[in-house]
């Protein structure tokens, strides 16, 4: 996979591809007061779980790269939406563009 960032070409592997953008949201998520646990596996429904000291809120996370969209080419889409046990638990999905290297919390808008 090719990926362009400012005036870069840079080749990123599908697997890093995930992986560097968990590693940008636990930066992300530091900027933002929170302390930020690490999944040590490869798999599961969560990658990060992130805590506010000031705020008590603690956040179960799942990371997911944004793909393009093939309507437009904007990178806004994500690759599915949440299993039913991540909606079951609360968990929240934080995209991760990996062109602009940006970072956002999506706002789920299932009903069940």
């Amino acid at each position: 996979m090719s990926v362009e960032t400012g005036q870069k070409h840079i080749d990123v592997d599908t697997n890093r591809k995930g992986d560097l953008g968990e590693y940008y949201a636990v930066t992300w998520l530091w900027d933002q007061g929170y302390e930020v646990f690490k999944n040590a596996g490869c798999t599961g429904p969560i990658d990060l779980i992130a805590y506010n000291l000031k705020t008590q809120e603690t956040l179960l996370i799942d990371v997911k790269s944004f793909t393009r969209d093939p309507r437009d080419g904007r990178y806004s889409k994500t690759p599915k939406e949440r299993s039913r046990l991540q909606k079951e638990q609360n968990i929240i999905q934080l995209g991760f563009n990996p062109i602009t290297r940006k970072l956002r919390f999506i706002h789920h808008r299932e009903t069940e």
